[in-house]
């Protein structure tokens, strides 16, 4: 072989290796990292979502590892890092995580019944929300979706302030329940899976529902701004071709039993989460960079 012939052929084999080495930062077998916020812990998130991480491995080629996270604030700084690539939220977390890290929505879990409820003892002299105007009515942990976001939210939408027209408390979900029963506040905010859960717990006591919010945008899977367009439509098409068996990897620990009966939508928006945002107006956050309570 000739001097010239020989650079040739040298050149088109460093080319072939260049393009060899070039493949998507995300092939397959490379390591995404995935948080779940609201799944405290290596072990219970492993317990909990080890079949979703196994089917999502052989349907996408790609490696997934479980990054655990102790706060939801932890999980918007390891995304900011580049430290966590996907992750599973709720929508009033999403609104937050876009504010800070511009994530990306892939794929929402919709599932049915997701709404608030305002609720009061049948033997009470509560009929509506203006009835409750002075008096104490209980939420959940500051910043949840449906125990305090959305039933805030449900007194606005019928013309009162929250902050101003009642008094609001918050209690974690089991004393909240027991103080509805026992009287100490007038009402409560719940979502609808505590409603059908108090009723069977407590069968001896009549309940009311005066009053209900609008099916709430549901969780939500978010990949962080610096990962690759085709792993985030990989991921998005296996949830569009595969839909049947992810929903049967996810429900199949009790602890996601919240997902029964869930669908994937993967055409979601970051519009529409704007109903979330109209809450935190509603508690006075309108800034969306801060998540309530912490």
């Amino acid at each position: 072989m000739d001097t010239l012939a020989a650079r040739r052929a040298f050149v088109v084999g460093a080319i072939l290796a260049m393009s060899v080495l070039h493949v998507p930062a995300r092939a397959a077998n490379e390591a995404i990292h995935f948080a779940v916020t609201d799944v405290a812990g290596l072990e219970e998130l492993q317990r909990e979502w080890t079949p979703f991480k196994n089917e999502i491995e052989r349907l996408t080629g790609l490696s997934l590892r479980f990054f655990p996270v102790n706060s939801r604030t932890a999980a918007v700084e390891a995304m900011n890092a580049r430290r966590v690539d996907f992750v599973l939220t709720g929508p009033a977390e999403y609104v937050v995580f876009r504010a800070r890290t511009n994530a990306v929505p892939v794929v929402i879990f919709s599932r049915p019944d997701y709404f608030a409820s305002i609720v009061v003892r049948a033997d009470r002299p509560f009929q509506s929300l203006q009835d409750l105007r002075g008096q104490r009515v209980g939420f959940g942990s500051v910043g949840s979706t449906s125990r305090h976001l959305a039933p805030m939210q449900v007194f606005a939408d019928f013309g009162l302030d929250p902050r101003r027209d009642i008094q609001p408390v918050h209690l974690s979900t089991s004393v909240l329940i027991e103080s509805l029963r026992r009287g100490d506040v007038a009402a409560a905010g719940l979502n609808h899976l505590d409603v059908v859960r108090l009723r069977e717990r407590q069968p001896d006591v009549n309940y009311r529902v005066i009053a209900r919010g609008r099916d709430l945008p549901d969780d939500v899977l978010i990949a962080g701004s610096h990962v690759p367009a085709d792993t985030v439509e990989r991921m998005r098409r296996a949830f569009v071709e595969h839909s049947d068996t992810l929903i049967k990897a996810i429900i199949a620990d009790p602890g996601n039993r919240k997902y029964i009966g869930m669908r994937f939508l993967p055409d979601v928006k970051d519009a529409d989460f704007n109903y979330v945002r109209a809450m935190y107006r509603t508690i006075g956050q309108p800034q969306f960079s801060q998540f309530p309570g912490e």
